[in-house]
């Protein structure tokens, strides 16, 4: 069994490049999508469609419910169901998907949180409620571990907060006594691809989505979960509700917003890609996906 990884900006290609692969040499698909994992979250997350999912078994899509809780934890939890499976069935496994956080913390570790009560879980979910107080409650606590995070980081402000309240040790305490463990190891293949062309792809799938029915999905998803949740903070969902609110006056400034917020994403995952994963085969995407499947067929 090989296990690699596809990374590279929204709209790249990744996706279908995995699913083209994974038909030839005998593959399942793990998504590193944080919008795929959700339910009922279909066209802005650009998940596959049902007929490219029937063609590759992929796991990490439609997980949970938009108003159930997700954490790097449980993405863990699914990787090594799909290894095992994997395994078990005599395939590779390709990890693809633009969410490379959690392919930072298979390959670096992560060390492993205390079982959390609910109780703890719904005083932390109100405390975030304000992220400025959030942080601030979180470094009056621990100001070792708060200057290490940015006052914006929602995720390691709510794992530190869940931390402390649930042991009452100090989050950086409680990180020396529990170091990262590795989890997995692979090759990583990044796709290059020009700006412009880049631009140019985002700006075709988001038209794309909403003749696909955008507007609809939002709405439908506002009136089921309410604006609470955290993925209806998702670029496309967030420009939607301001379509929905009147604050977009017309389809063409809505597809002009979500494009260019869009295009900001994916010059932040470059940014990531290119300083957190420095040993990766980055190529555009023909010679790529020769140099993938010279290591899939070995």
């Amino acid at each position: 069994m090989k296990e690699i990884a596809i990374i590279g900006p929204t709209a790249s290609g990744k996706s279908a490049l995995a699913i083209e692969l994974a038909t030839k040499y005998n593959a399942y698909i793990l998504s590193l999508d944080s919008l795929s994992i959700y339910k009922e979250i279909d066209i802005v997350s650009a998940k596959p469609t049902k007929g490219e999912l029937s063609l590759v078994p992929h796991f990490g899509i439609d997980v949970v419910y938009p108003n159930e809780y997700f954490s790097v934890e449980r993405f863990i939890t699914i990787y090594k169901e799909a290894k095992e499976c994997a395994q078990k069935k005599q395939k590779n496994l390709i990890v693809v998907g633009g969410s490379s956080f959690y392919l930072k913390t298979l390959l670096q570790g992560i060390s492993p949180l205390p079982k959390i009560e609910h109780s703890i879980r719904q005083k932390v979910a109100q405390l975030l409620q304000s992220l400025p107080d959030a942080y601030n409650y979180l470094k009056k606590a621990d100001p070792d571990f708060a200057k290490k995070i940015a006052p914006q980081d929602r995720y390691r402000i709510e794992k530190g907060l869940l931390i402390l309240l649930q042991t009452s040790l100090k989050p950086s305490d409680y990180f020396q006594l529990h170091p990262p463990q590795k989890i997995a190891s692979m090759k990583i293949f990044a796709i290059d691809i020009a700006k412009e062309e880049l631009k140019k792809k985002i700006a075709h799938r988001t038209e794309q989505m909403i003749k696909m029915g955008l507007i609809e999905e939002i709405y439908y998803l506002e009136k089921k979960y309410t604006r609470a949740i955290a993925p209806m903070k998702a670029i496309g969902i967030k420009e939607t509700l301001e379509y929905l609110d009147g604050k977009i006056s017309d389809l063409k400034t809505l597809q002009e917003r979500i494009s260019t917020h869009t295009t900001q994403l994916a010059k932040r995952q470059r940014t990531f890609n290119k300083t957190q994963f420095p040993q990766k085969i980055y190529l555009p995407l023909p010679p790529l996906k020769n140099a993938i499947a010279e290591e899939l067929a070995d």
